[in-house]
């Protein structure tokens, strides 16, 4: 956030500046490996399909505290049950997006399939949840991290972060700090969100049957999604992996008398959704008719349309409600785990209590102090400092509202890095950084039964402190690796 008060910076692994010989030779091995060792995106500007750049990548890893990273870890598979068991509860699923869906078309749509094949009863009971949830570290006071949000679909760059683990690994041995290894933690990512993956392939007891990846028109984090792709085949050969977008399904499957999804002449064991997270992707009424068609078959989905919309805004902010974790745990130890990585997040509903006026005129009255967030994914879409105030001040008196929830903005801790671009002719100096660390978790179940629920590893992604959004694809941030310290 580039709001920073008055924060400590974190010491970096490494006593900075480089020498700027010793930078340049450093960077281009960097690069080299990056670019030999697959962590390459397409280029969005001028795109190739024959063409990989390298990501956009930090030079070293970067400092975070081991305790909240232990405590990160530790709480993730108590949110990845929350998640499961939100995702179950039609009642609180419906309530609290309710006002949200009478002004918000695309999450209204979603919710519209979910009625339609929950009134027509779920064919397949099973869902597989690949999460991530992202923290950044509040430095206020004391530093202690604080959830930004919970992915529940297309929870991204779990192969690229494993890579980038290997790399930051390789680059302190180039610089002679080879004691420091010790500091930088496991990273199963990519293995854990396969095991997943291949798990569900199992129950679905189809052994011809393949997974089928939703993904984009256009693919510009190709390498990411291939490496599941890829590891899938190597532990497990029998399985194949089809590629298609929503479009594509559209035009090429269909249901057959068991409401098994064929596409072409392959039954669908496993749905992984890359893509159908924003409105862009349905751009036609074709698309919004296959993520029906997806959602009524018998294949395992990942997300099914109920963990989609358990991982709204407005669910996140229903969560952070005093009483209601307490309906899903009555393990008060286990509650206030979770509660302590609640940041402040507030309705903007025109409820009886006037509790979303409270909050409105809050924002309006100190406006730096929080964030306004959509129900999107993607990054790019969240609005900071003064056009909080704008934007609040237009909707103030419109149901537009609604569609929106506030959230207290983190003030995460500064520290000097290189981040480096494609293309930047500018990369080889340092800048004041700021990273949000995400956890991976792997959740199977159905409403009666978990079958699997466990923490696999996580991912580092560090911008400009300057810059409000912090987007890989999107926007201006960078692969990293935590580097824990005391």
């Amino acid at each position: 956030m580039n709001d920073t008060m008055n924060l400590s910076p974190l010491e970096t692994c490494v006593k900075l500046p480089l020498c700027f010989k010793e930078l340049e030779e450093v960077t281009d091995k960097a690069k080299d490996w990056l670019l030999m060792h697959g962590a390459c995106m397409r280029c969005r500007e001028h795109l190739d399909k024959d063409e990989v750049r390298f990501a956009p990548f930090v030079l070293l890893p970067s400092a975070f505290p081991r305790k909240e990273f232990e405590k990160a870890r530790k709480v993730q598979t108590i949110l990845n049950e929350l998640t499961h068991q939100v995702a179950h509860d039609h009642n609180f699923i419906t309530e609290t997006l309710k006002s949200t869906v009478e002004v918000d078309d695309f999450t209204a749509r979603l919710f519209g399939i979910y009625e339609t094949v929950h009134a027509e009863g779920f064919k397949q009971s099973i869902s597989l949840g690949l999460l991530r949830s992202d923290y950044l570290l509040h430095n206020l006071h004391e530093t202690n991290i604080m959830q930004v949000e919970m992915n529940t679909i297309a929870s991204s760059f779990a192969g690229i972060a494993t890579t980038i683990t290997h790399y930051h690994r390789y680059i302190l041995k180039e610089l002679e700090c080879e004691d420091k290894l010790k500091n930088i933690p496991e990273n199963h990512a990519l293995s854990g969100l396969c095991e997943g993956l291949i798990e569900a392939w199992k129950l679905y007891n189809n052994k011809r049957a393949v997974i089928l990846f939703i993904i984009e028109d256009t693919t510009i984090n190709i390498c990411d999604q291939r490496f599941h792709e890829f590891l899938i085949r190597e532990k497990n050969s029998s399985i194949k992996v089809i590629r298609k977008s929503l479009g594509q399904v559209a035009s090429e499957a269909h249901l057959n008398q068991n409401q098994d999804l064929i596409v072409g002449n392959s039954t669908v064991a496993v749905v992984y959704f890359r893509s159908g997270y924003e409105p862009a992707q349905y751009p036609t009424e074709h698309e919004w008719s296959a993520r029906l068609m997806i959602e009524r078959s018998s294949a395992i989905k990942c997300p099914s349309i109920q963990y989609h919309l358990a991982g709204t805004k407005k669910v996140q902010q229903a969560l952070a409600v005093k009483g209601t974790i307490e309906k899903y745990f009555k393990d008060r130890s286990i509650v206030e785990k979770i509660r302590t990585v609640f940041t402040g997040l507030y309705s903007l509903d025109f409820d009886e209590n006037g509790e979303g006026e409270k909050a409105v005129t809050m924002a309006l009255k100190e406006p730096g102090r929080f964030v306004l967030k959509p129900q999107r994914e993607g990054g790019g879409n969240n609005i900071y400092g003064e056009d909080v105030f704008t934007q609040l001040k237009a909707m103030r008196d419109s149901k537009e509202r609604t569609a929106w929830i506030l959230m207290d903005r983190i003030h995460p801790p500064l520290q000097e890095n290189y981040l480096i671009r494609p293309g930047n002719t500018d990369e080889l100096k340092t800048q004041n950084l700021v990273s949000e660390l995400g956890i991976y978790g792997v959740i199977l179940g159905d409403s009666n039964e978990v079958k699997i629920n466990k923490q696999v590893g996580h991912v580092l992604r560090t911008k400009p402190a300057s810059s409000d959004e912090g987007g890989i694809v999107a926007g201006a941030g960078a692969l990293d690796s935590p580097y824990l310290v005391q």
